[in-house]
């Protein structure tokens, strides 16, 4: 089994791939047959986007901080073996097309969240629309997010968002410090929803769209939808599942 071997800027990290790539070689990600990723959610995610064009799955090894998208087990003896037994996860990104207030549009993909968040002081105010039908005619909120299930128990469950199991068909949509409507606790959405999210006073409350590690600033409005017809396969040990991790968060207190 070719291997090719990404590490994170951290002493341990490091000090680990360089063992690694020692004992089983070290190849191209394009000519990998798997791609070992040490690291923590973050460069993980980094790692799904830079290497995009990549159908090599992807193993995580935590070596950054919560891990929920890694694997714990640090034995490099059986790197190999855990692969080949691993439990596969595919992810499908959502596709962010931010339009700014001088009408540039950027796309952009999202494995975790879409973000919309306030750039001054003043809170935002939103218009949220569902496949073309308008649902919210104003937010007032410090921002909202569009998650999948796997970017659930991040930002998402931070602004009190709901974890949504992994082969649940559905989206978060959270708002995040909602001040009118103050009841207001978000909405699941099918994921083929075509969501529309407009900035109505963007001239005096400027606003940031955020999907993963993009951020584009000044927007107007933010286009939001799954793409099914890409996915990123990651690996887990039968013993870590994704699916049993994300249950499990919905029990931790």
């Amino acid at each position: 089994m070719k291997l090719s071997f990404l590490a994170t800027d951290n002493e341990e990290a490091f000090e680990a791939v360089r063992i690694l790539k020692d004992r089983y070689g070290n190849v191209k990600p394009e000519d990998a047959d798997a791609i070992v990723v040490l690291g923590g959610d973050g460069f993980l995610l980094e790692s799904l986007h830079k290497h995009a064009d990549v159908n090599a799955p992807f193993y995580g090894i935590n070596y950054g901080s919560i891990g929920f998208l890694l694997n714990t087990h640090k034995n490099k003896d059986d790197i190999i073996e855990r692969i080949e037994n691993a439990k596969r996860v595919e992810l499908h990104p959502l596709v962010m097309t931010a339009t700014d207030v001088m009408g540039e549009s950027i796309t952009a993909l999202a494995y975790n969240e879409v973000s919309l968040l306030r750039e001054s002081r003043q809170t935002a105010k939103l218009k949220i629309s569902i496949d073309g039908k308008e649902q919210l005619s104003e937010l007032v909120c410090d921002g909202v997010i569009v998650a999948t299930p796997a970017g659930s128990t991040a930002y998402n469950l931070s602004a009190h968002g709901p974890i949504i199991p992994l082969k649940a068909d559905v989206l978060a949509l959270t708002p995040i410090s909602a001040f009118r409507p103050r009841r207001w606790r978000g909405a699941l959405l099918p994921t083929g929803s075509d969501i529309l999210i407009e900035n109505i006073e963007s001239d005096k409350r400027p606003v940031a769209a955020v999907a993963d590690f993009t951020e584009l600033r000044d927007i107007k409005s933010v286009h939001v939808k799954m793409n099914r017809d890409i996915s990123r396969t990651l690996l887990f040990d039968p013993d870590q599942s994704l699916e049993e991790r994300i249950i499990r968060e919905q029990f931790s207190v």
